[in-house]
């Protein structure tokens, strides 16, 4: 009697020990406020932040993501411009750097987007720098490049550079960017045959197939492009992405309507994460493809 009393009290301490650790887990603030980011209660993780007054890179980095998620995009260079004063060696502040200047150069003034858009330059090629292997400073580098006037540092060529950095990485990344240099330069085939060998590569990521999908209904191909978005669906069964990517086709096309607003009221009773597109988004479709 005495040992099993004994064994008794062994497994109630562990259970206490045990229990003490998930409270330590929960209590610490950096760990819950990033799960209400990844969440996308974005507001409630920064307002946790802010009140625990914590001055880490990891929680100024976390403030800055919280405050680009809700649009507040001077407020996010600011706490990433904290975190990069701790740690200038960070790949990911410096992508994240150039991200909300980016942001800010799209809403600022004529006077002062295209010094927003050189910083956010300068960052996306930091990260680059910092680490060759971050695929999505590679990614957001590459757009950038594609996107910006020759006089704010893009060009086709210096696209066309990243891109082939991005295939030694990531095979199927790579003919995406391939494809959507192609359609830039309106070689529309090649554009298409780089989004199929993707697949190819990729055979299992639905990213792939959507990217497939609605290249295909831009540019008329309606029947397979509804093949490749069923393909996605039985792939990834409802997934929120699946369910966006064929919506804003529907919105943009002004075709199935209804269906669209479906998908649209669908998506946004979904668990999303910060990969997906936001509500807000989905939001906007929404009175779209209602005529508001």
């Amino acid at each position: 009697m005495k040992q099993n009393l004994g064994f008794i009290g062994m497994r109630a301490l562990t259970l206490l020990l045990l229990s003490g650790i998930a409270l330590c887990a929960q209590s610490d603030p950096l760990s819950k406020a990033r799960d209400l980011y990844e969440h996308t209660d974005y507001r409630g993780s920064l307002i946790l932040l802010i009140h625990s007054e914590l001055s880490s890179v990891q929680a100024y980095q976390l403030e800055g993501q919280d405050h680009f998620m809700l649009g507040e995009y001077k407020k996010a260079s600011e706490a990433f411009e904290r975190a990069w004063g701790l740690d200038p060696s960070s790949s990911t502040c410096a992508l994240w750097l150039g991200r909300s200047y980016g942001r800010r150069a799209e809403i600022s003034s004529p006077f002062t987007a295209s010094r927003y858009a050189s910083k956010a330059r300068a960052y996306f090629e930091k990260a680059v720098a910092l680490d060759p292997n971050n695929q999505d400073a590679l990614s957001d580098l590459f757009h950038y490049y594609l996107e910006a006037p020759g006089f704010l540092g893009g060009g086709y060529d210096k696209a066309e550079r990243i891109a082939a950095q991005i295939a030694r990485r990531n095979p199927a990344q790579g003919h995406l960017a391939q494809a959507e240099l192609a359609d830039r330069r309106k070689q529309v085939d090649t554009a298409e045959e780089q989004l199929r060998r993707a697949v190819q590569e990729a055979p299992r990521q639905v990213a792939r197939l959507l990217d497939l999908a609605r290249y295909l209904a831009r540019h008329g191909q309606i029947s397979e492009s509804e093949k490749t978005f069923d393909q996605a669906a039985q792939l990834a069964p409802g997934s929120p992405r699946v369910t966006f990517a064929r919506a804003q086709t529907y919105v943009e096309q002004r075709r199935n309507l209804e269906q669209a607003r479906a998908l649209l009221e669908q998506y946004l009773q979904s668990d999303l994460t910060p990969d997906d597109p936001s509500r807000g988004e989905a939001e906007k479709l929404l009175k779209e493809a209602r005529g508001a």
